[in-house]
């Protein structure tokens, strides 16, 4: 019979391969889904647009509290997934066990405050779309908000599924969970806001129950992935037992990244409130925008999730030339892919504005919208990478600080300044000024963790024996 030291597990490939193809390997899977999702919500609002342009502007003024519910599901999976890699990393099986259970018992604590949201639904759309003078918006708006509320535990449950795959190394089943949901989110949209094959047409609120059915599905085949699949952390209702200090331990790295995610929800419900003081219209450009950079950010943060367990790993196992690798890496790929995705924005806005049969105007404003607004994605992929070192590195919290200043410090302020002296189309510059701030941020942390964390870590040769000093 096998001891526990002679059994051999998947996560530990993440302290032998070859880092460039680990990265990749670990990384593509996450890409793809990531960029999978990005296309439905595309879609999603592709629909909900040729339904109508109100419709439209109701799930924009949603879009805040979606993100806001993702960054408590994400941000405490980013807690559980960097831990539960340390722990591997370190050996200590036990501990990564009982924060994978803790994990979970911690969604339930979650989902019970946006259940509350989705009751409130009707006070909190009057209140984000106070300076619009359409009932429909409002009422759309307040649909949708309720249904995603009530039933978030679905993406909050998926993302916790991901993580336990990501934090073991098995990123390819996170593609498939994304890609089933995707699927089906795409194949219903239609069918429940048209009233398609003898369905009834339910507009703003059948692309609502879609969205939500479509991660009850990914819920789903997580649950199986990781039953069935991931060895690591044998799943156990038994085992869903509290432990204080485990769960203090994931939200120390949690906690920061849920008040990144957050504060990016409290920056899109501002922005929407400068916009509307300009029309609708805006608020809509601005959702459309929204949508469409989820295709050039989504990639980018599968890599950082990708390679915040390599990170975390190699960190346990105290191998500072693999994390450094990785951490190089990491930049390059993340500049690069941005810088294109500036380039695809700049050259083809009206297309873009065009899938979402945006009205002339819309289109004039989104044209002007892109060109400003894609210069900050370089900049956005070294803080994002960088992100992805200081969660690993149980520093969380710088990623925070970047985050207030990038998105809420210095935008709001600056957007609200630019709104009064020089109108809407001045409000985009706000964007790449907190970028090019977040990026020297990034790069002063990067200095302090070099110099506090990896020069303390023991110098190894390309097998990992300690050097003698």
């Amino acid at each position: 019979m096998e001891t526990e030291k002679e059994i051999k597990r998947d996560s530990d490939r993440m302290g032998t391969e070859p880092v460039h193809g680990l990265l990749l390997k670990m990384s593509a899977p996450l890409m793809l889904s990531m960029f999978v999702m990005a296309m439905y919500n595309v879609v999603d609002s592709i629909f909900v647009a040729r339904y109508s342009t109100d419709a439209l502007t109701a799930v924009s003024y949603c879009f805040p509290f979606q993100n806001l519910n993702a960054a408590f599901g994400i941000g405490t999976a980013v807690g559980m997934s960097a831990l539960l890699s340390r722990y591997l990393g370190a050996k200590e099986y036990d501990k990564a066990d009982k924060v994978a259970h803790n994990g979970f018992l911690l969604v339930i604590v979650n989902y019970s405050i946006f259940f509350i949201v989705g009751c409130l639904a009707g006070p909190i759309m009057r209140l984000m779309a106070s300076g619009s003078t359409s009932a429909g918006i409002i009422a759309d708006g307040t649909a949708y908000l309720r249904i995603t509320q009530w039933l978030s535990f679905a993406p909050m449950t998926q993302s916790m599924f991901e993580r336990l795959l990501q934090g073991t190394g098995k990123t390819k089943y996170i593609f498939y969970m994304q890609v089933a949901g995707s699927v089906f989110n795409v194949i219903m949209d239609p069918i429940l806001i048209f009233g398609l094959l003898g369905f009834p047409s339910l507009g703003v609120k059948g692309a609502a129950i879609a969205t939500v059915f479509g991660q009850l599905l990914g819920c789903m085949l997580g649950f199986w992935f990781n039953r069935r699949f991931n060895q690591e952390v044998g799943l156990s209702l038994s085992k869903l037992r509290p432990h204080l200090q485990t769960m203090k331990d994931i939200y120390r790295i949690g906690i920061p990244a849920i008040v990144l995610q957050s504060v990016g929800a409290l920056m899109n419900f501002s922005i929407n409130k400068i916009l509307a003081m300009f029309s609708d219209l805006a608020v809509a450009t601005f959702g459309v925008y929204f949508k469409l950079q989820s295709f050039v950010f989504m990639p980018i943060f599968g890599m950082n999730n990708g390679s915040v367990p390599i990170i975390a790993y190699n960190y346990g196992a105290d191998r500072r030339d693999r994390l450094e690798k990785t951490m190089s890496l990491g930049v390059r790929y993340g500049v690069a892919v941005m810088s294109a995705g500036t380039v695809i924005f700049w050259l083809f806005p009206e297309q873009l504005m065009a899938l979402f049969s945006a009205p002339p105007e819309m289109t004039a404003m989104g044209i002007v919208a892109m060109h400003i607004l894609s210069l900050n994605f370089p900049f956005a992929g070294y803080a994002i990478m960088r992100g992805a070192a200081f969660q690993a590195l149980g520093k969380s919290v710088y990623s925070m600080n970047i985050s207030l200043v990038r998105q809420l410090i210095l935008i709001i302020p600056c957007a609200y300044i630019f709104a009064k002296i020089g109108g809407v189309n001045m409000v985009w510059w706000a964007f790449p000024l907190a970028e090019v701030a977040g990026t020297g941020m990034s790069i002063m942390y990067t200095m302090r963790i070099r110099k506090n964390i990896l020069s303390k870590m023991t110098p190894r040769d390309a097998d990992g024996n300690a050097l003698a000093e």
